[in-house]
C-alpha cells in the first residue's frame, strides 16, 4: 500500500495553474496536506509516490497523460487511490481508468463536494 499509516498526503497533477491552485486550496481548507505538480513527470521526479495517499490527476496533459501515469505507477507496484478529473473524458476512457483501479472519474466542471467525498473515500481505503 502506498500509504503505510503516514501522513495522508494528497498529490494534485494538472497542467492548468488555476486548477492546481484551486484544488490545493480546497484540500488545505479541508485539512488535507496537498502538493501540486504541473505534470506527471514532475510528480514522478518528486519521489513523493510512496508518501502519497491520494492522487488527483488530469487525464489530458502535455507529455505523460494521467492514464499513462496511472499505468506507470501500477507497473511499479505503487498503488495510489487515484481520482481522475477531465474536461475531455468519454465512456471508454472512464472505463479504462476505473478498470485500472481509479477511485473516481469526474468531468470538469465538477462539484467540490463530490471531489471531497472521493478524496475521503480514497484516504480511508
Amino acid at each position: 500500500m502506498a500509504n503505510q499509516g503516514k501522513t495522508k498526503l494528497v498529490a494534485i497533477v494538472d497542467d492548468d495553474d488555476s486548477m492546481r491552485s484551486a484544488l490545493q486550496g480546497l484540500m488545505k481548507v479541508q485539512g488535507f496536506p496537498a502538493h501540486a505538480y504541473a505534470s506527471a513527470e514532475e510528480f514522478l521526479k518528486s519521489g513523493q509516490q510512496h508518501q502519497t495517499a491520494c492522487l488527483i490527476a488530469d487525464i489530458r496533459m502535455p507529455g505523460m497523460s494521467g492514464l499513462e501515469l496511472q499505468a506507470k505507477l501500477n507497473s511499479e507496484h505503487c498503488s495510489i487511490p487515484t481520482i481522475f478529473i477531465t474536461a475531455h473524458g468519454d465512456a471508454r476512457m472512464r472505463l479504462q481508468a476505473l478498470r485500472a483501479g481509479a477511485v473516481e472519474f469526474l468531468a470538469k466542471p465538477f462539484d467540490d463536494e463530490a471531489l471531497l467525498e472521493s478524496v475521503r473515500a480514497a484516504l480511508e481505503s
